[in-house]
Parts: structure tokens; sequence; C-alpha cells
């Protein structure tokens, strides 16, 4: 058995067979793990989510912030914007089974080695931590009430981790952690303003991997999310986001044996990178 894990598809449904074609990914053998984000921006989210459903057992999948943005949508939380294209799902006979199962994936997944999730860790967790308090929130977007919390997702505040936050304040965290971060300041507060690579951002702002004394250092954490970071490992963490979407690549990085990694190009630009 072999096992991948793969960066944002974000639609890029014909990027994701090739890729999976060029590892000789069997459904019979193998498993490939999803960084999250598996929809939006790109031209085929509805047959990226059909697909990676249909695979079963044979794939993992946490959620991103477009894949929480498409749920929010679809219940009334917030409006599309002029740049997405999940059309395809909200109009699709289907629709209601795959929200129905893209609500109930985790934001966090653990094997033996490996966490797995969308964005990053606040330095206050270890990666159990993180494993925890993704259930607690992925519990409330299970629920057939998820368009509550929904209503109160967005928001940048609360930005650093108490265990005495409770309520809509503390499920907000713990989404926005796992699905929004990249840069914290050494105090640990969440900073989601600043999108640009390493050295683009302010003083007294660090990517999240290079906290001093997080508590998840010594953890291996595969993420995404982060398109202008690329392909990087850093103090065991595995970004994997090489913007595809952007005309960039679509990457996936064996995570037993010899870690090999695997790219296929854009079929072409749709959109610019960002800053």
């Amino acid at each position: 058995m072999a096992l991948y894990a793969i960066g944002d598809v974000q639609g890029c449904f014909a990027e994701l067979q090739r890729l999976l074609e060029k590892v000789r990914f069997d459904t019979a053998e193998d498993q490939v793990w999803f960084t999250g984000d598996l929809v939006n921006r790109g031209p085929d989210s509805l047959a990226t989510l059909r697909f990676i459903k249909a695979l079963g057992a044979a794939a993992v999948a946490v959620l991103g912030n477009h894949d929480l943005h498409l749920l929010a949508v679809a219940y009334g939380a917030s409006r599309t914007k002029h740049k997405d294209t999940f059309g395809d799902v909200l109009g699709a006979s289907d629709r209601d089974e795959l929200l129905d199962w893209l609500r109930r994936l985790p934001l966090c997944h653990r094997n033996e080695r490996f966490t797995l999730v969308h964005a990053g860790l606040p330095p206050q967790w270890t990666v159990t931590e993180a494993e925890d308090r993704a259930q607690e929130a992925g519990a409330v977007l299970a629920n057939d009430d998820c368009h509550e919390f929904l209503h109160h997702m967005y928001g940048d505040r609360p930005d650093r981790w108490s265990d005495d936050l409770s309520g809509w304040d503390r499920l907000r965290f713990i989404v926005n952690s796992l699905t929004r971060l990249r840069y914290c300041d050494v105090h640990g507060r969440l900073n989601f303003a600043e999108k640009g690579a390493p050295g683009s951002q302010p003083r007294g702002l660090l990517p999240w991997f290079d906290v001093p004394d997080r508590k998840s250092l010594g953890s291996e954490i595969i993420f995404g999310h982060w398109s202008t970071l690329g392909f990087r490992i850093v103090k065991g963490c595995y970004a994997l986001d090489t913007g595809c979407l952007w005309g960039g690549e679509l990457t996936a990085l064996r995570l037993d044996g010899e870690m090999v990694c695997a790219r296929v190009p854009s079929v072409h630009a749709r959109n610019k990178m960002p800053p």
C-alpha cells in the first residue's frame, strides 16, 4: 500500500486525474490524503467532489476555507463572490448528498506519524490538542443545525487561543486556525491579512511553523492553503499547495518509503498569482 498527500485541488479535476495516473494510484491498494480546498476557483468543482467522494476509504480529505465557503453559501450563511466557481455543485442533482458528505469531513486527520490540516496550527497547540479541537468543531459542522455555526463562522477575532474561550468565539478560533492560518506573532496572535511568501510580511510576524517553541514542534504536519509558499519542507512541516489554480502545479508527496514528490503542470493559467 502506498500513501500519498496532494495539495489544494480547488476544482482542477483534469490535473488531479493526470497526477493520480502519474503515480499509478491504485484505488484498491493505496490511499491519498487531500489538504483541503477541494473546490472553488478552478473549473470542475462538481467533478472533483464526486470523484473524491467515490474513492471511499481510499481517500482522506480535511476541510479547507473554500470548502467551508461553499457550505456557508449553500446554507444561506454567506453570498457567492465574483470569483466563485462552485455553481455546478449548488445546481447539481446530488447537491444535498455532496454537501452532507463535505460537511462531515474532518478539520484534522492523524495517523501514527503525520498530522494533516489545511492551513496550520497555532503555537499553543500540540497535534493531539489540534485533533481534539478539530473534532469539537467538526461535531458542530456535522450536526443538522450547522447553519447556525456557519452564520457565526466569519471574523478574525479572537486572534489568540485561550482555554477559557467558549461558544462561537472558541469554534471560530479553531476553524480559523486550521483553515486560514499563515502568519502569527511571537505571542501567538494570528494574522489573516498577510498572504505573501515568507520575507514579504511586516516585521514582527512569522510563518506559523517558525514561531519559537510552538508546541507542535517535533511533529510532522502536512498542510496546503499557502500557494505563495509553494512546496517546502521545514521543521517537520510539509507545504503542498503549489498553485495549480494559478497556473502552477498540482503536487503529490508519497508519505511512505522515500517520500518521493510528483507534480503535474496546470492545464493553463486561469488566474493571476495572488500577491
